[in-house]
């Protein structure tokens, strides 16, 4: 497999696949984020997490039409604005989906993976009627265009600089909202004894309808970076849930520096694989591997001690 290659040609390859696993691993860690809290906070197999993303891609394209047709000297900054919306339309949608079905299925994983699953088919099928079949981009603005070149033969997308950047910011953020706000605290609550929560005066109700929308709203802004490195189709957010489930599976439920962890694993081993093997071989392989570390270690790489 590498003999073909000469070493300065191997680290050439291994340089351009690296950073090309860092823009995968930042919408991996976007999405994972998301659904972390959903699983890992509140045990609910949410298999429409896909479709949230989809969403915020969709409401996206909806800004940069809208803006490039009717306000054209502010598609510069039109996308921070178009982030925004995103998560409020995902977590609006995610609230709105929590009241109506999640809430009746607590304790029921298995119902909660069908109901989902049905959802998550609905949603698309809604997206191809609204949207179409085919798949749609975005216009970027300016800024976002080109590359900066580290060497002669290496070059880093500028937009691909700006998704890295934009998951570090978002990564931060939910760090401080899980650890460092009430919300968070009375998540972490809810998750170590729901009992005692609500008896010491937490809506406990509430924190499940916030805490689901939250994960939602975060899978839209995973959706709205997406539209920068791919195109957007209904059926588009299915590519990633099973990634998404294995990331969050393998760093361990609720732990965030676990998800972030085996999002940067499993990017990097995909990326570079996929170089010298097809794109399936590569996904069996990453497969494999984890499960064979699962069943070595079934609570994943970083687990919590949380009180059943």
């Amino acid at each position: 497999m590498f003999a073909d290659y000469t070493w300065t040609e191997l680290g050439s390859i291994f340089a351009m696949q690296g950073f090309a696993g860092l823009i995968l691993f930042s919408v991996f860690v976007l999405m994972a984020l998301g659904l972390a809290i959903i699983f890992g906070q509140m045990g609910v197999i949410n298999m429409a997490h896909g479709e949230f993303m989809i969403l915020g891609a969709y409401v996206t394209y909806l800004c940069s039409n809208f803006v490039e047709a009717y306000f054209p000297s502010l598609f510069g900054v039109y996308f921070f604005f178009a982030m925004a919306l995103a998560f409020v339309a995902a977590g609006s949608l995610g609230a709105l989906v929590e009241w109506s079905l999640i809430r009746h299925l607590y304790k029921r994983p298995l119902d909660t993976l069908l109901a989902t699953w049905g959802l998550s088919l609905i949603l698309q099928q809604a997206y191809r009627s609204i949207f179409g079949a085919r798949e749609v981009g975005v216009s970027l603005p300016n800024w976002l265009l080109g590359s900066v070149p580290l060497t002669d033969i290496i070059e880093i997308p500028i937009n691909g600089i700006f998704v890295m950047v934009l998951t570090f910011v978002i990564a931060i953020g939910v760090y401080f909202i899980l650890f460092r706000s009430r919300m968070g605290m009375q998540t972490r609550a809810v998750v170590q004894n729901r009992v005692m929560a609500g008896a010491v005066g937490i809506n406990t109700q509430k924190v499940d309808r916030n805490t689901f929308a939250l994960g939602c709203g975060i899978a839209g802004i995973a959706g709205s970076a997406f539209t920068m490195i791919g195109s957007t189709g209904p059926t588009a957010g299915q590519l990633y849930i099973v990634d998404t489930f294995l990331i969050v599976v393998f760093g361990g439920a609720a732990s965030l520096l676990g998800t972030i962890a085996s999002s940067f694993a499993i990017s990097q081993a995909q990326s570079t694989m996929e170089f010298f093997l097809s794109g399936s071989m590569a996904k069996v392989l990453t497969l494999l591997t984890v499960v064979g570390i699962l069943m070595i270690r079934p609570q994943g790489l970083f687990s919590l001690k949380i009180r059943r």
